[in-house]
């Protein structure tokens, strides 16, 4: 199976990973809002991160939050290290 890469795909995934978790709508979940804006807790974070490793085959250390403070963020983020090798 292959997933989408694209920014605009994983922000759409992450709103519906932390929607869930968090017991929201998908479009309660901002994603220009800071994670501590939308109730983001450490805990609800690591699992994202877990989340986002697994499912787009990147490595993320627990710093890509703190360095990255939206979803859009992140999602520019792991869409740049999910683009393949240009060997």
């Amino acid at each position: 199976m292959t997933v989408n890469t694209s920014k605009e795909a994983i922000v759409v995934w992450c709103q519906e990973y932390l929607a869930d978790v968090l017991g929201v709508p998908a479009a309660a979940v901002d994603p220009v809002a800071t994670f501590d804006h939308l109730g983001v807790g450490s805990a609800i974070a690591v699992s994202l991160l877990i989340n986002v490793e697994a499912r787009y085959g990147v490595e993320l250390p627990a710093q890509t939050l703190f360095d990255n403070r939206s979803l859009n963020a992140v999602a520019e983020h792991v869409a740049v290290l999910a683009l393949p090798d240009a060997a």
